[in-house]
C-alpha cells in the first residue's frame, strides 16, 4: 500500500470502474475522457470507502457534494440506503434520513415547476 500523488488518482479509478465492467456503454478510448459527474456517481455507488477516499483527493468537495445531490438523490429509494450513509459519513448530515429525503423533495419540486 502506498500514498497516491493527486495524477494517479483519476486513472486508477477508472482502471477499477472498468474492471468491473461499470463503462460498458463507453468505448475504451472515450471511457478516459468522462465527466467528472458521471466519475462521480460510478465511484460513490460501485467502489469502496478508500477508493472514494480518494476521489474526495481528486475533486472539491463541493463538487463531490452537488453531483451527489444533482445525481444520486433522485435515484430515489433504490439508493436510499447508500445515500443516508453518504449523508452521514461524507456530507455531515445531523439526521441524514431526513436530509436525504428532504433532498430527493427538493428535487421533485424542481421537476414539477
Amino acid at each position: 500500500w502506498r500514498i497516491m500523488r493527486v495524477e494517479e488518482i483519476r486513472p486508477f479509478l477508472i482502471k477499477k470502474l472498468k474492471d468491473e465492467h461499470r463503462f460498458w456503454s463507453y468505448e475504451d478510448d472515450s471511457v478516459n475522457d468522462v465527466p467528472d459527474d458521471i466519475l462521480i456517481e460510478k465511484v460513490l455507488i460501485y467502489l469502496d470507502l478508500d477508493d472514494i477516499d480518494k476521489l474526495f483527493q481528486l475533486l472539491p468537495y463541493e463538487q463531490i457534494r452537488k453531483s451527489w445531490i444533482d445525481n444520486l438523490i433522485p435515484l430515489g429509494e433504490r439508493y436510499y440506503s447508500l445515500n443516508r450513509f453518504l449523508a452521514l459519513y461524507y456530507f455531515n448530515a445531523r439526521k441524514p434520513g431526513a436530509y436525504v429525503k428532504s433532498m430527493m423533495t427538493r428535487h421533485l419540486n424542481k421537476l414539477t415547476k
